[in-house]
């Protein structure tokens, strides 16, 4: 059964390098000396496998993997009833006390560092000790860069579209209707990587696994209205598998982030702990594919050598270490907000409507903020209020009620600082490649882009690709108002030298807001 498996990601192999005429020098997870000889000993032992088999003329079916030795062999998460050495753990972009602290299962004041642990983001590279209070956890090892699961920018000069006509799989005929055009199976990919802020390569990765579509034919087993593999009748057809698919992957990768997923959940009914030292790539592969399968299946998908990250690495885009390299740390030492300010102009009343909240879908990055302007009518009415622009940028994409702007004006979205504003009209015919200078005039609230019950304006951060979390460590600020989180999505407060305004969307007292002549930018 290995064989066909191992057959079908050498055709993979084969058909990505007369594309790309690029030769994989391996990949190499960071991490310690072990982890890394234990990363070349697979991939070794991998093409030593491949060179063993003539390249067969089309892709086969897929088949049950043998277990990695390094997998864990039991779903069941426990605490170590005695407490073995403390783990010496090495910060990782985005990383704060709190989180940690969940992670491994103990207070924060038992982790430990020879510096001062700030109370925000940790720097990347900061050495801490944490008592070692778990003993089963799932597999720890790494499969993805951070970089290579958002949209950042090793995959910005990706020409996706090239690359799906030189595979000349099943997608390159592939088109479905959206909205009011057709469009062909790559631009449904760019579309649904643009929103979700996922990186492409991961999606078309993630495609081929579960469907042969990007590099063959159907696979037999495969139903043809959902490629990815999760069957509901709602969620049929290209978009919506992917949109789904983007879905959980911010799921899992936020939700680490945030320090609010610590294990996985499978369809067989059994549960994991989470490896505590993961990053937030691995764990998003990790929980998606958690929601697709039973403990077992999930574990051959895991597998380093035949699993996911080879389809990956070796089959289609190789080296994504090398290029995470580049990259990386998404968030740098010292980060900081850029100073912007409310997104109205003076004198008009507005409300703030909804606290840290979904960035695009309700799950996922909790990095938006809602402020609707005040109106005698209920509902999507036509607004005369503006809404402006929080600090000066590039535009670098439109849509229907959406306007993206980035700040360092490199004209890149996956680089640096970004703003997106949804439902907006932009009357004014705003393009990408137009300068906006802070407090310039954008359009008006409505309900275009997206879904909405009244007009209003949805407001999110983006740096280097990453949904900045609105209520977290680097909390959204605005004319020196800073978002708090509050007891669930949506609810929270923005917070100024001791004053308070609560979310609502009953546009109460409570939540009215104006920017004032004396507001700071």
């Amino acid at each position: 059964m290995r064989l066909s498996r191992t057959l079908r990601l050498s055709c993979c192999v084969f058909l990505a390098a007369l594309a790309t005429t690029v030769c994989s020098s391996g990949y190499i997870t960071p991490g310690s000396l072990a982890e890394t000889e234990q990363a070349e000993q697979a991939l070794s032992a991998s093409e030593t496998a491949l060179g063993e088999l003539s390249l067969p003329t089309s892709a086969v079916g897929r088949a049950t993997a043998t277990l990695s030795p390094t997998l864990a062999t039991s779903p069941t998460p426990a605490q170590s009833p005695t407490a073995g050495p403390p783990s010496v753990y090495v910060a990782q972009p985005g990383d704060t006390l709190s989180a940690l602290a969940v992670r491994f299962g103990v207070p924060p004041e038992q982790v430990a560092s020879p510096q001062n642990i700030p109370s925000g983001l940790i720097d990347p590279g900061q050495i801490l000790t944490i008592p070692n209070v778990l003993d089963s956890t799932g597999p720890r090892d790494r499969l993805l860069p951070d970089s290579e699961v958002v949209y950042s920018r090793t995959a910005f000069d990706f020409d996706m579209v090239a690359y799906v006509d030189q595979m000349a799989g099943y997608l390159t005929g592939v088109q479905e209707y959206l909205a009011s055009d057709w469009l062909s199976g790559a631009r449904v990919i760019d579309r649904v990587a643009n929103q979700h802020s996922v990186n492409p390569r991961l999606l078309l990765a993630l495609l081929q696994e579960q469907s042969n579509w990007v590099l063959g034919d159907p696979l037999p087993e495969n139903n043809i209205d959902y490629p990815l593999g999760y069957i509901d009748p709602l969620e049929k057809g290209l978009y919506k598998q992917l949109s789904w698919t983007a879905r959980e992957l911010t799921v899992g990768y936020y939700g680490w982030r945030e320090g609010s997923l610590t294990e996985l959940n499978f369809l067989d009914g059994q549960t994991l702990r989470l490896a505590p030292d993961l990053n937030a790539g691995t764990v998003a592969i990790q929980y998606l594919f958690s929601q697709l399968y039973g403990y077992e299946n999930w574990l051959e998908k895991m597998d380093p050598e035949f699993g996911f990250a080879f389809t990956y690495a070796k089959g289609m885009f190789p080296d994504p270490w090398v290029r995470a390299a580049e990259a990386e740390p998404l968030f740098p030492p010292g980060l900081t907000q850029p100073t912007m300010r409310l997104p109205f102009i003076q004198g008009q009343l507005w409300a703030f409507t909804s606290g840290p909240h979904g960035a695009w879908t309700r799950e996922g990055a909790m990095a938006a903020l809602d402020f609707a302007p005040g109106s005698s009518l209920p509902g999507c009415v036509p607004s005369e209020a503006w809404i402006t622009a929080v600090a000066s940028g590039l535009v670098v994409r439109t849509d229907t009620g959406l306007i993206v702007v980035d700040l360092d004006g490199d004209g890149s979205e996956q680089t640096g600082w970004v703003v997106v504003y949804l439902h907006v009209t932009n009357k004014d015919h705003i393009r990408p490649g137009d300068w906006v200078d802070q407090g310039a005039r954008l359009g008006n609230p409505s309900c275009e882009g997206g879904s909405a019950t009244a007009s209003h304006l949805h407001l999110v951060r983006k740096y280097n690709g990453e949904w900045i979390s609105a209520g977290g460590p680097l909390p959204f600020e605005l004319s020196g108002w800073v978002a708090q989180n509050g007891a669930a999505p949506y609810k929270g407060t923005l917070v100024r030298d001791g004053e308070v305004i609560t979310a609502c969307t009953c546009s109460n007292v409570d939540a009215r807001i104006e920017l004032s002549s004396n507001d700071p930018d």
